[in-house]
């Protein structure tokens, strides 16, 4: 695998269409309860930006599409995921508009999105780059990227954090999905994924600029934020 690579794909789309039926619940108490609170931020945050046309790439099933879809009333949001597994419950759950579609290859003519958001997408793509890139091609010049994904905090709390997250995440979800190799790798996958100034100097690498970084909840969860060049 090349730079930027961390997941396979195939096993990254069977993995989600078998804990989609319990995905959601999943989540939520996983985290507990705070990945509600960060998507609720994110949302509010592009309701600043007043988009006409908003893709969530990787939108699973649709968490962060509805809230922006609630608070956007205006927007045309459109949720995108390479697993129709997922999608099936984002429909089910209100979410106007669907595609199954790879975020390394979208199906969208350049500059047809004012933003586009990820979230807890671009950690699990193929190639962060190659994901970034494309996005940056669908947002149309001074349009909004908006990448919120898992980082580890800051000492002390990291060591705590790092036990938890190969020890209790991988038992706690197996026990909710009852699949638990599905989990196995996501510890792994926050430790290598790029955060803080690593990320926004990829981003910037990718054709976007004025990154801002935000971490969340102690640096457990990081909001990007940029422009399209």
């Amino acid at each position: 695998m090349g730079e930027g690579t961390i997941q396979d794909p195939a096993y990254v789309r069977e993995a989600f269409a078998r804990i989609a039926d319990r995905y959601v619940t999943t989540n939520h108490v996983l985290s507990m309860g705070t990945d509600i609170l960060w998507r609720k931020k994110v949302a509010r945050i592009v309701r600043r930006w007043k988009p006409e046309r908003v893709l969530d790439v990787a939108t699973g099933t649709g968490d962060l599409a509805l809230e922006i879809q609630d608070l956007c009333p205006e927007a045309e949001v459109v949720g995108s995921d390479f697993c129709a597994e997922m999608l099936v419950h984002a429909s089910e759950r209100g979410l106007a508009k669907t595609l199954v579609a790879d975020a390394m290859d979208l199906p969208f003519e350049d500059g047809n999105f004012d933003v586009v958001t990820v979230a807890f997408g671009l950690r699990n793509m193929a190639n962060y780059e190659t994901g970034l890139k494309e996005m940056r091609r669908v947002l149309r010049p001074g349009g909004h990227l908006l990448v919120l994904d898992f980082s580890l905090p800051d000492p002390p709390l990291r060591g705590p954090y790092q036990w938890y997250l190969h020890r209790v995440l991988p038992t706690l979800a197996g026990w909710l999905t009852r699949q638990t190799d599905a989990y196995e790798y996501l510890g792994g996958s926050i430790e290598e994924f790029p955060m803080g100034e690593e990320m926004a100097a990829l981003m910037e690498s990718c054709g976007y600029r004025e990154v801002e970084i935000d971490p969340v909840t102690f640096g457990v969860a990081t909001i990007y934020t940029a422009l399209a060049n």
